[in-house]
C-alpha cells in the first residue's frame, strides 16, 4: 500500500505492529470521552497490537491514514460471525483522530478498506454506529451503505441508554 492519494494530502497504508500506539491514543479518546465506542476502559498499546495482529492473521485488512508521518485515523475490517457460511461477509471499524473529523480523511480511509475488500472477493460490509453520531451515518450514507437495523438502548454507557444503528454495502 503506502500509495498517496487525492484529497488532504492523506496517504493510506497497511498498518504496522509499531502503529499500535497511535491507534490506541486515537481510540482512547472515544473510551474516555463518548459513546461512539461501548468499550468503558482504556486500550493499552499492546491489547491494540493484540487486536492487530488478529485481524491480519484473518487475512482482513487494517490500514492507516496518515497527514505526513502522523497516524490521524484507522479502519479495519474483522470477521462479521464465527460460523462458517458467514465467511463472506465483514464488520468494518473506522476511527479519526478528534479534530481531524470533517476532512475528508474518514472517505478516503473507508473508501480503500472497501476497494480491499471487493478485490479480496468479500461479498458484504457491515458497519454500525451508536447514536448519534451524524458522521458515521453520513460517512456510510455517501459510501452507498443502506441503513438495515436500529437496536434501541442495546448500550449503556455515561450514564445513558445508547441505540446501535447497522449499514451494510453489497460489494
Amino acid at each position: 500500500m503506502g500509495v498517496d492519494v487525492p484529497g488532504p494530502g492523506v496517504s493510506i497504508r497497511s498498518a504496522l505492529q509499531e502503529d499500535a500506539e497511535h491507534i490506541a491514543r486515537i481510540y482512547n479518546y472515544y473510551v474516555q470521552n463518548s459513546v461512539i465506542t461501548f468499550e468503558e476502559e482504556p486500550v493499552g498499546a499492546q491489547a491494540m497490537s493484540a487486536r492487530m495482529a488478529e485481524v491480519q492473521g484473518a487475512s482482513l485488512p487494517w490500514l492507516v491514514a496518515e497527514l505526513g508521518t502522523v497516524v490521524v485515523g484507522y479502519a479495519y475490517a474483522s470477521k462479521w460471525k464465527a460460523r462458517s457460511a458467514y465467511r463472506h461477509s465483514v464488520e468494518t471499524t473506522i476511527y479519526i483522530e478528534q479534530g481531524r473529523e470533517g476532512r475528508g480523511i474518514g472517505s478516503i480511509l473507508y473508501a480503500e478498506l472497501l476497494a480491499i475488500l471487493r478485490a479480496s472477493g468479500k461479498h458484504v460490509a457491515i458497519g454500525g454506529a451508536a447514536l448519534p453520531n451524524e458522521a458515521s451515518v453520513a460517512l456510510h450514507e455517501k459510501l452507498g451503505f443502506e441503513r438495515v437495523a436500529t437496536f434501541r438502548q442495546v448500550g449503556f454507557k455515561l450514564g445513558r441508554w445508547v441505540d446501535v444503528a447497522y449499514w451494510q454495502i453489497l460489494l
